[in-house]
């Protein structure tokens, strides 16, 4: 092997060091005094893209990423854990395994030092440090596996050439749907992760995922000013997605040139449309899966997710309507109709599918809402164990490098038995209310506002007037406990830049539902 070849970090990089990184982790890190526990996360990620603004080239890119992280957990009594995480270049594969053993040290060190503070505050205040628990991990199933991507056009094999013509069309499709269209712009990406975790308890895993990505926008000037669409498309499949679309179930793709059309006619269409003059009153409303896809995300799948309820995040992201605290919560209690299920399932496809989240812990359905009823919430082993449950696989970081996070996955309301137009037609006067554009939440996620891309008006069961500028507010158990139809019309949609933490981590994952019918004020321009 060449010594140019040896420095080509790949995929296949991995391949050369996975035997001994399982030997520095399961065994000689176990030799680091009053270590209880140690996991490496390291990744290869090969990714190339383009982007296009007003039918001409704006920037392409062709690279790689490679990174790894180290959790330690240490401290004896007052176990504590320690993180450590590293950007890594085509130099580090040759001393890969000392740059490793050095970020192992520096967990540990970091652990040690945290437990120490902690047993002195915990001392000096004797109230208040009665909080500081020692740092234990739920049980999970120690796992050894192998995961392939799923893809038919490899991402790497696809020229750096076509996702400038796939970016540059999609925007010129855009614009050739009117003249009104000031500015359009598109991206479209495609990329192959490889990740590997191991453990100090014998976890083995090797996960791999393509992923390919397009990106679309349209300014429309209009009768009552300018109009903004954007939308986003994709799927854990190879470039595929984008020049063919892709169709499975509740997931349905349109190739990019058809997504790009749509979303430029749209645009077009919304622009000429009156500004909604919302009534002043509370009306029915039906949503359709794609503006259901960010409601589930802002009220039913953040509010879920445990860091947050228990408020790790509080100073920076807000809380939970879910749970005040451990005494007063919403475990158990009716805070949505009947009709309303909702669930976290990364065994679905998605954007958020995986077969092991970022700790090892097999993945499995977790469901947050059951015929309206709080069941669950999203977990790491860490908070697991605080709440003496079982961990639910919903640890995740963006890169390797950065701690895991507990993330929602795929985050869906599950889909009823009634035909969409069925429950159009029982309305006699309310609100379609068609895709979704901003959201506005409270701090708690306990009330909301969003806006849609379309809303049209219904009379006597029938689609009227079509709206733009419009949206519903209502208080989020209310709104829940309104619904009375829920449709068979179930979509998943990609949601790609979900931002949490700090340092802020923009993750993927899928959200979606079916037509839902419920009760809201609506919203207008302002």
């Amino acid at each position: 092997m060449s010594s140019q070849n040896a420095r080509r970090v790949s995929v296949e990089s991995l391949d050369r060091f996975r035997g001994n990184l399982l030997s520095l982790v399961s065994e000689k890190a176990k030799t680091l005094p009053g270590l209880d526990y140690c996991d490496l996360r390291i990744e290869v990620r090969e990714e190339k893209g383009a982007v296009a603004e007003n039918g001409a080239e704006k920037a392409s890119s062709e690279d790689y990423a490679f990174d790894f992280g180290v959790r330690a957990i240490s401290g004896g009594r007052g176990k504590s854990s320690g993180f450590y995480g590293r950007v890594l270049g085509a130099t580090d594969l040759d001393r890969l395994e000392d740059v490793v053993w050095d970020g192992i040290r520096q967990a540990h060190n970091r652990a040690k030092a945290s437990a120490s503070q902690k047993s002195q505050i915990a001392g000096r205040y004797s109230h208040l440090g009665g909080s500081l628990t020692s740092t234990s991990l739920a049980p999970v199933t120690v796992c050894q596996d192998t995961v392939p991507a799923a893809y038919t056009t490899d991402p790497r094999e696809v020229p750096l050439a076509e996702t400038i013509r796939m970016a540059v069309d999609g925007c010129k499709m855009m614009q050739s749907q009117g003249d009104s269209i000031v500015y359009a712009a598109s991206s479209a990406s495609t990329f192959l992760l490889r990740e590997l975790f191991i453990s100090s308890d014998g976890a083995d895993i090797d996960q791999s995922f393509a992923q390919t990505e397009g990106f679309a926008i349209a300014i429309c000037a209009g009768t009552n000013g300018n109009f903004e669409h954007y939308d986003f498309t994709g799927h854990q499949r190879g470039w595929e997605v984008l020049t063919d679309g892709y169709s499975n179930g509740p997931i349905v793709l349109p190739n990019f040139m058809d997504f790009c059309k749509k979303l430029g006619a749209d645009a077009v269409e919304v622009a000429d449309a009156p500004p909604l003059k919302p009534p002043d009153k509370e009306v029915t409303v039906v949503t359709n899966p794609h503006f259901n896809t960010l409601l589930v995300h802002e009220v039913v799948g953040h509010p879920s997710e445990l860091d947050r309820a228990l408020k790790y995040e509080t100073g920076y992201a807000g809380r939970s309507w879910f749970l005040k605290d451990l005494n007063e919560n919403q475990l158990g209690n009716q805070i949505a109709s009947p009709l309303v299920t909702a669930y976290s399932d990364p065994t679905i496809e998605g954007y958020g599918s995986f077969k092991y989240d970022h700790e090892g812990t097999p993945a499995r359905r977790a469901y947050i809402l059951r015929d309206g009823v709080l069941e669950e919430f999203l977990n790491n082993r860490q908070t697991a164990a605080i709440m003496g449950i079982s961990p639910n696989g919903s640890a995740r970081s963006t890169e390797a490098q950065l701690v895991p996070l507990i993330r929602m996955t795929n985050t869906i309301f599950g889909p009823g038995q009634q035909d969409p137009l069925e429950i159009i037609s029982e309305v006699e006067g309310g609100y379609y209310i068609d895709g979704h554009r901003t959201p506005s939440i409270a701090e708690s996620r306990e009330n909301f506002r969003i806006t849609a891309v379309k809303v049209y008006e219904i009379k006597n069961g029938q689609l009227g007037q079509l709206y733009r500028d419009g949206g519903i507010t209502s208080d989020s158990r209310d709104y829940f406990m309104s619904i009375d139809a829920v449709g068979n019309d179930l979509r998943v949609n990609p949601i790609p830049n979900c931002g949490k933490g700090q340092p802020m981590q923009a993750k993927r994952m899928s959200n979606g539902g079916p037509t839902m019918r419920g009760v809201a004020r609506l919203t207008g321009p302002g």
